[in-house]
């Protein structure tokens, strides 16, 4: 199977709209359906290119669009340690999708081989997956065209969540050296992280049922599926939200989405004090957990407080194995409330770094950490060990039985984490690991610091290009002479803090404000949204 530049030319499937453009985001191409058959075809040549590149390394490509309404989906491509496509391919990837005809995408084809130098001669491996989305069927189809034009060999792993698909890519890649990740099919999948789990949580009683929302999306089958290698007297768990075959049911009031964002739980989750509840997003990659107290008050326990969890849990395990030379740091962006980052830094005395918003970034930046551990508040992260860290803890030698136990529990949890990308099933058992281990309520976890109240606003704007931050989005440069502004609204507040950042994927800004009290970020939130509308170009009904 040859890379044939006639078929790639010939075959080209035409932009759905013609002045649709394209860009590939954090999240990939993500956008109504409608418009993406054309841009799978030339995500197909792109993987050949980039395997081809990577002397025959197989890439992976996941068709999902996440925690988006149903009508959309998106597709992205995943490098071959299960991390997300190098940076500068990205624009590569929007060249492609925007050429319009046949010869203007040879031309960017052509482009791309002589700026990486690429031997078409060597073989392309690629594989995919797809979510639960009605528009999966049609897009696989399209993205088939193009592989099959590239001359790749490719395998379709079906359904399946977009962790495990990473998960599927490292271990293709990894098989058979030192650092082989495990076993690559689903089952493999579902043995690993269960396994670590009944090791992780050995001896301790078994925690109340927990309640899944699955978002009726493809976490709900894969969940179900897991149970099965797993004794219920370990791990109990009630899937709710699992509709994946009626139509318009994706996402909608369910989610981490809606949790995170109406701050109350699913209309179809019935909570009362007590309960432990959870919800995945529509392709599985991201987390929150919740529960209500005795007087009914709705508790969110989101990203930044699932990392302060994993940072103290690891942290105390490496001291009680006696292994003080890993150091264990925690990465977060803007949005993470100002009461975690006070209490990882004043209280658990863990170092933190904050970086702009995106998970290549977050990844990237826990890389430095021996022991990284990344959460955005939204719910999507994970905890990476550097192989020196891996190295460590699989030769530490116990001198006590408190030492061993604390060293199988730290290897149990480097087997437990998908340290590939964020993951909602593996995030779920390292929290229920970490409670079990602990034997600690909701509430208890939740003691650990009180939220700021906070708020988030969307400003549509005329042009979000304008806007142009700096020291991790938390900081406006452009337009010039606002931050001042801003500034001095925020200095009126108490434990005031307020940032404005462009969207990444439509023309509006984001404003993220926290103070003291719920009156005064909501007051600080409007004034900073109102500062910006009449200053930046406010679209519509001021806010």
């Amino acid at each position: 199977m040859s890379f044939d530049t006639a078929a790639i030319k010939n075959n080209i499937i035409a932009h759905e709209k013609e002045d649709f453009v394209y860009t590939y985001g954090t999240a990939g191409f993500r956008s109504n359906a409608e418009v993406l058959g054309s841009v799978m075809y030339k995500v197909a040549i792109l993987a050949a290119l980039r395997s081809k590149k990577l002397n025959g390394s197989t890439i992976g490509v996941m068709i999902t669009a996440s925690h988006n309404p149903e009508e959309d989906n998106g597709v992205k491509l995943v490098d071959p340690r299960g991390e997300m496509l190098e940076q500068s391919w990205e624009v590569y990837a929007t060249q492609l999708a925007n050429a319009k005809d046949g010869d203007s995408l040879l031309n960017v084809v052509e482009d791309i081989v002589a700026q990486y130098k690429i031997d078409l001669e060597i073989p392309a491996n690629v594989i995919y997956a797809y979510d639960t989305r009605p528009s999966c069927p049609h897009l696989v189809k399209c993205l088939e065209q193009g592989l099959e034009a590239a001359g790749a060999k490719s395998t379709n792993f079906g359904l399946k969540t977009t962790p495990m698909l990473h998960y599927l890519v490292r271990c293709i890649n990894t098989a058979g050296t030192n650092d082989a990740y495990g076993e690559p099919t689903e089952e493999g999948y579902y043995k690993k992280l269960t396994t670590a789990f009944a090791t992780a949580v050995k001896g301790k009683p078994r925690l109340s049922t927990l309640h899944v929302d699955c978002a009726n999306g493809v976490g709900a089958p894969k969940l179900r599926e897991l149970t099965k290698f797993i004794s219920s007297d370990i791990l109990s768990v009630d899937i709710v939200n699992e509709d994946t075959t009626t139509l318009g049911q994706l996402n909608k009031n369910c989610g981490a989405d809606f949790v995170k964002t109406n701050q109350r739980a699913p209309p179809s989750i019935s909570i009362t004090a007590g309960d432990r509840c959870c919800s995945y997003d529509g392709d599985a990659d991201r987390i929150v957990f919740y529960y209500v107290t005795e007087d009914g008050t709705f508790r969110l326990l989101d990203g930044d407080k699932i990392a302060g969890l994993a940072a103290i849990f690891i942290t105390e395990l490496v001291q009680e194995a006696g292994i003080d030379s890993i150091k264990v740091g925690v990465v977060q962006t803007a949005y993470a409330n100002g009461s975690s980052t006070n209490y990882l830094t004043k209280v658990l005395n863990v170092p933190v770094s904050c970086v702009s918003t995106g998970v290549k970034h977050l990844h990237h930046e826990a890389e430095k950490y021996d022991v990284g551990v990344y959460f955005e508040a939204n719910g999507h992260g994970t905890v990476l060990f550097s192989p020196e860290a891996l190295n460590t803890i699989k030769t530490a030698e116990a001198k006590t039985p408190a030492q061993k136990q604390a060293i199988t529990q730290l290897s149990a949890l480097t087997e437990l984490i998908n340290q590939t990308v964020g993951d909602a099933i593996s995030d779920m058992l390292l929290v229920e690991a970490i409670l079990t281990s602990r034997q600690w309520s909701f509430e208890e976890w939740d003691q650990a610091y009180t939220d700021l109240p906070n708020r988030l606003v969307k400003v549509v704007v005329s042009d979000r290009h304008i806007f142009k931050t700096t020291n991790a989005e938390r900081q406006l440069v452009e337009p010039a002479g606002l931050q001042a502004e801003i500034d001095s609204l925020v200095a009126k507040y108490s434990n005031g803090r307020s940032f404005v950042r462009a969207s990444g994927t439509e023309d509006a800004v984001r404003v993220y404000a926290e103070a003291a009290t719920r009156a005064e970020t909501d007051d600080l939130a409007f004034k900073v949204a109102q500062l910006v509308y009449d200053r930046a170009g406010g679209v519509g009904a001021r806010p």
